[in-house]
């Protein structure tokens, strides 16, 4: 798969599961210790995330980080 296939299947999985929560980018990037900036560019597919940061979001919402994976 292309890198930036995968960037943007994550991004709209990042996405689906923080609007399944009922979460803004504000209280995710606050939860995840990320910037709502960085939240949004995740989304997009424009940002090459590392493992650290798939962990991250992982927490800010409440799942094990194989959720933010299964699409890929």
């Amino acid at each position: 798969m292309d890198k930036d296939v995968a960037l943007r299947k994550f991004g709209r999985r990042l996405a689906a599961l923080r609007r399944q929560k009922r979460l803004s980018v504000r209280e995710l990037a606050a939860r995840s210790g990320l910037t709502g900036r960085q939240i949004e560019q995740i989304e997009a597919g424009k940002i090459n995330l590392l493992f650290t940061t798939i962990v991250a979001l992982a927490r800010g919402l409440g799942v094990d980080p194989e959720e933010l994976l299964e699409t890929l």
